[in-house]
């Protein structure tokens, strides 16, 4: 019988967290959910029972580490040692740089970066005396490709790519068998559009081709069970990330000319639009956030990544074949 496992999810209030904690609770597992707003967690508390795992909800703001470190503590001692850890509690804001103040910067890079920084310290504390465990840390093509009017945002990405390329190596020269994971996501349909902090005129939303966030709730999952290094969720992630290591100047100019608007819908922002950069927004958001209509539920990359090694035979094949035809002609 497969051993019933202890995961912890920052963020998993809603999003892809939320989504996320579904998938685990599916197989069954105890999942520890850590975000700020207590009625949400309550909820995707009692969706954990209905979907067959068990939830345990732990309030907590990420950019506390004290908070982070008690919710560990009490998710060890109620649910069990604390298997895999996904940092996935994210903050943005829309605006030019220009036009944000330091404490804003500061807030979305405390939440983004500095959240995962205190989940992962909090997750080694506890996995390295045992030497075992995973980590993954739930960043974006952001963390390699920034954009316009989201600069705090991306510059938490790249960091948590650093930090945790850092934290890898440290681990595999002291012979730990705690394995990190970097899953880079596409732009998700996510509730976080409906609450970040933007100073735009028009609505904010996610760059298309979106998806719905249950598409990277399976790799997420998948990826726990797999020593993979790194996990790119949908082919916008990959063109991105790719495109850019060959034409980040060619780019630099596009996002230049493009990025503004396609981030922006046609509506505009109410007055009174609330938001969570320091406070949680209470509403009944669940995974999901406005564009069902336009996100996609499911991405052939994914079958790519589950099937890398298949993949890559047949395209050294298909090579072959190539070059052998050619030699003959």
């Amino acid at each position: 019988m497969e051993k019933v496992r202890t995961i912890v999810i920052t963020g998993a209030s809603a999003g892809v967290g939320r989504a996320t904690a579904r998938a685990f609770a599916a197989e069954g597992a105890r999942v520890g959910l850590i975000a700020r707003e207590s009625d949400r967690l309550w909820a995707a508390e009692r969706e954990m029972a209905e979907r067959g795992g068990t939830g345990l909800a732990l309030p907590a703001d990420v950019a506390n580490a004290e908070q982070v470190e008690a919710a560990a503590e009490r998710a060890e001692r109620e649910l069990g040692p604390i298997d895999v850890w996904v940092n996935n509690a994210m903050a943005t804001m829309f605006a030019p740089f220009a036009e944000i103040t330091p404490d804003e910067f500061k807030r979305v890079t405390e939440v983004t970066y500095l959240g995962a920084v205190y989940g992962t310290m909090a997750a080694l504390r506890r996995m390295l005396p045992r030497n075992r465990g995973r980590i993954i840390q739930i960043g974006s093509a952001l963390a390699y490709r920034s954009i316009p009017l989201q600069s705090a945002y991306c510059g938490a990405k790249h960091a948590i790519a650093g930090f945790t390329d850092s934290l890898r190596t440290e681990l595999i020269h002291d012979n730990k068998k705690i394995h990190l994971t970097m899953v880079q996501l596409p732009a998700m349909n996510t509730p976080q559009f409906s609450w970040c902090r933007s100073k735009l005129p028009r609505h904010p939303q996610p760059v298309p081709p979106i998806f719905q966030p249950e598409v990277a709730a399976d790799l997420i999952v998948w990826a726990s069970h797999h020593d993979r290094r790194e996990v790119f969720v949908g082919a916008p992630t990959v063109v991105a990330i790719e495109g850019n290591k060959i034409a980040p100047g060619i780019a630099d100019r596009y996002l230049g000319r493009t990025g503004f608007d396609s981030q922006q819908t046609s509506e505009p922002v109410p007055p009174e639009r609330p938001d969570n950069l320091f406070q949680p927004v209470a509403a009944d958001f669940a995974a999901h956030g406005i564009f069902d209509a336009e996100s996609r539920a499911s991405s052939s990359e994914a079958w790519l990544v589950k099937h890398k090694r298949a993949t890559a035979v047949a395209g050294a094949a298909v090579f072959g074949a190539l070059a052998l035809a050619w030699t003959r002609r």
